[in-house]
């Protein structure tokens, strides 16, 4: 069984990667290589991931799936992990080097919806994107 906070951090990974309607292989890898290299996710079963990713893909798909995916998600988040959900949703996001102006506004939504400020904001992209940089 998935917890509440596996299935947020995955539900916002999924969602900021299919926001844009391009779900690609980079942003997949993303996700997978999160998902095996955060401590949060050490007593995920990732097994798992498939599933859930499809369960978060399903409610997108309903009418109103954007709004119950970002209740999931910070109804399914302790606070202490509202940032780490920043972060992947950042992660995510910046992994094809080219962010589109749907995950631009949904991370908005995403940083006003886990009550995170303008400037831990700020620095959690300013690491992501340090991260991504090339020559």
């Amino acid at each position: 069984m998935t917890t509440a906070h596996h299935a947020a951090l995955i539900h916002t990974m999924v969602m900021i990667a299919a926001c844009d309607g391009d779900l690609n292989n980079t942003e997949l890898r993303t996700i997978d290589a999160l998902v095996h290299s955060l401590p949060v996710f050490r007593d995920y079963k990732v097994d798992h991931l498939d599933a859930d990713a499809a369960a978060c893909a399903q409610l997108m798909a309903d009418e109103d799936g954007l709004e119950q995916a970002l209740e999931q998600i910070v109804n399914g988040l302790p606070e202490k992990l509202t940032e780490t959900a920043y972060l992947v949703a950042c992660e995510v996001a910046a992994a094809d080097h080219a962010l589109q102006q749907e995950e631009l506004r949904l991370l908005e939504i995403l940083r006003h919806r886990l009550g995170i400020d303008r400037l831990h904001a700020a620095a959690i992209e300013r690491g992501v994107r340090a991260r991504f940089v090339t020559l």
